[in-house]
């Protein structure tokens, strides 16, 4: 450990992405995959790279709840508001829903919880990993827009297996919504003051009601390219909407930056 620790301290970044598509992508011989895997090597890279202060500072982010109620609004309102406007656009076009996902009501709420905290689940395997340790480390690096852009290239990366096993029902299309989402939960991280529990929010939203039980056939096929694009729009207009956010020296990012433990 003593002989590594200085190589991964100096290439967090490097070293966190190798180790998440290895354990992410280990089990695809065997036609899975395991979404922990990110969540283990920021552990791992943590714990060697900053120790127990750092484990401390992304257990701080994780638990950050007191970030004013526009955040909480907009996590929940952003994931509801694009897939309202998915299925209006789908009904518009001829495609015929089947509600049967959201009966009984409550379903919905014991669906939303659960994902909050299975880390065998994207939203608790992929936020405090992406959001708590990945987005910090590379906005203490460069611009946060080129780091952002730069995330969304990597996370749409790991995304790509899942594309091809057929048990998780996604297509190609989808890595737009990848990519957009990205932006979505950066710019929601970096005003929440560096909340993971924000995006962990945002992302179980998004994730909870899926598209596949609402449609079927030929439906479903158009539907993902709306939803794809949706998301992707709202990724572009975060940034354009609030440009000087994106742009203007973030000291957020430098209080982000990693102490090497001593």
């Amino acid at each position: 450990m003593p002989a590594i620790a200085p190589w991964v301290r100096t290439h967090r970044i490097i070293s966190f992405f190798a180790l998440t598509y290895t354990l992410s992508w280990c089990l695809l011989p065997f036609g899975t995959f395991l979404p922990t895997g990110a969540l283990i090597a920021a552990l791992v890279v943590i714990s060697i790279a900053d120790g127990k202060a750092g484990l401390k500072q992304l257990w701080a982010r994780i638990i950050k709840w007191d970030v004013g109620w526009v955040w909480w609004f907009a996590a929940i309102a952003i994931p509801v508001a694009l897939l309202t406007v998915t299925i209006a656009l789908s009904i518009w076009v001829g495609a015929e829903p089947s509600w049967g996902q959201f009966h009984p009501w409550y379903s919905v709420i014991v669906v939303v919880a659960g994902r909050m905290v299975d880390p065998l689940n994207g939203p608790l395997a992929e936020e405090p990993s992406y959001r708590g340790f990945a987005q910090p480390t590379l906005q203490s690096r460069m611009p946060l827009l080129k780091a952002t852009a730069v995330l969304g290239v990597l996370v749409t990366i790991w995304h790509i297996p899942l594309y091809f096993i057929p048990e998780f029902g996604l297509r190609p299309i989808e890595s737009l919504a990848t990519f957009g989402c990205t932006f979505v939960y950066a710019w929601l991280f970096n005003h929440s003051g560096g909340s993971v529990l924000i995006t962990l929010v945002a992302h179980t939203m998004e994730g909870s009601v899926r598209m596949a039980p609402m449609w079927s056939g030929a439906d479903f096929g158009g539907v993902v390219v709306i939803y794809a694009l949706a998301w992707f729009l709202a990724g572009v207009l975060v940034v354009v909407l609030d440009w000087r956010f994106w742009t203007q020296p973030s000291e957020i990012s430098q209080s982000f930056r990693l102490t090497p433990s001593q």
